[in-house]
């Protein structure tokens, strides 16, 4: 019997697997049908914002500002092409061998930022199309008399693809973070974290209460706070998003509060509620200012002094219950 000889060269060639060590597993079936609708669901804002840069007037309705953008809205609407852009590298991430590898922060941060700028569109948007549905949507006539803006049909495809964007990374987030960090929510939350902390989740569920007060009340029909013109331009549909933002707001105050205060209760529960309300009042709280900031596009009256302060405890309210939020899973690390 004879054997045939392997030229030296060529079997050094040959890779080498370690015993005992094997290469992750790619991506599940369920993971590559989310990765494809979370990049397919990237397509519709991509490319209107950047027909826009470019000077399409797709979607844009004679007499709007838009028209003749400033370079506010230039720099806008650059800086949320990025941000949707960062949308794709997210997917890569959680879906490809090599993310495993990345530090924890450069990954945790933008899906954080993600999760709380998602997440008010992927719960209101469609609440608000229910709400048509029902037909208690704005009066046709009202809509008409505005300044034109945009054409309806942006608004649906866009937030449509929002919506869609929030729950695929949600499906693919969830399952890459048991596997990386799952002992960090295993079990029940355990001892009281120290009371520093503790002051800094009772001042959270503090503003988180104040700022959920009053979205609520302005979900209601209150008009206290609120310029004449946003407040004749009350609908059900504007209510959807005031309660939204009012929910987050009361999300991020009670898990805060249960975080730093430990107890008998599964982790997982207060982990999720901090992670997304405290990350939808901190990026709509932060978003809400800066547009404040600039000029207001639509021609009408800016916030009030009231509306202003509200932005800014939900931006507080987000960063305290952010800061809980890190220092809990800190000591499950230590732990």
């Amino acid at each position: 019997m004879t054997t045939r000889a392997v030229h030296p060269t060529r079997a050094a060639q040959q890779p080498q697997q370690q015993p005992g060590t094997r290469q992750p597993p790619g991506p599940g079936s369920g993971q590559r049908i989310l990765r494809a609708v979370a990049l397919a669901a990237t397509v519709p804002y991509l490319a209107l914002k950047t027909a826009w840069l470019a000077g399409s007037r797709i979607g844009i309705p004679d007499g709007s500002v838009l028209l003749d953008p400033e370079p506010f809205l230039m720099a806008a609407n650059a800086v949320t092409v990025a941000m949707d852009a960062c949308v794709i590298l997210l997917v890569l991430l959680l879906t490809r061998p090599w993310g495993m590898r990345v530090p924890a922060w450069l990954l945790t941060v933008p899906v954080f930022v993600a999760t709380g700028l998602l997440t008010p569109i992927a719960t209101g948007f469609p609440g608000q199309l229910l709400i048509r549905l029902l037909g208690f949507g704005a009066d046709p006539a009202v809509k008409a008399a505005r300044e034109p803006f945009l054409d309806p049909w942006v608004f649906n495809v866009v937030y449509t693809g929002f919506a869609i964007q929030g729950l695929a990374l949600a499906g693919l987030f969830v399952p890459y973070a048991r596997e990386r960090w799952g002992r960090r929510w295993q079990g029940v939350l355990g001892a009281r974290l120290p009371s520093s902390t503790g002051v800094v989740a009772a001042a959270a569920a503090a503003a988180g209460l104040v700022v959920a007060a009053v979205y609520f009340y302005w979900a209601l029909g209150g008009t206290a706070g609120l310029g004449a013109e946003r407040a004749g331009a009350y609908w059900p549909e504007t209510a959807v998003v005031s309660a939204v933002h009012g929910m987050c707001a009361l999300a991020a105050a009670a898990g805060a509060l249960l975080l730093a205060r430990g107890g008998a209760l599964r982790a997982r529960w207060p982990l999720g509620l901090t992670w997304i309300g405290a990350g939808a009042a901190l990026t709509w709280g932060t978003w809400m200012l800066a547009v404040s900031a600039g000029p207001q596009l639509d021609g009408g009256e800016g916030p009030t002094a009231a509306a202003l302060l509200i932005y800014a405890g939900q931006m507080i309210t987000g960063s305290l219950a952010a800061a809980v939020l890190t220092r809990f899973l800190i000591s499950r690390r230590e732990g």
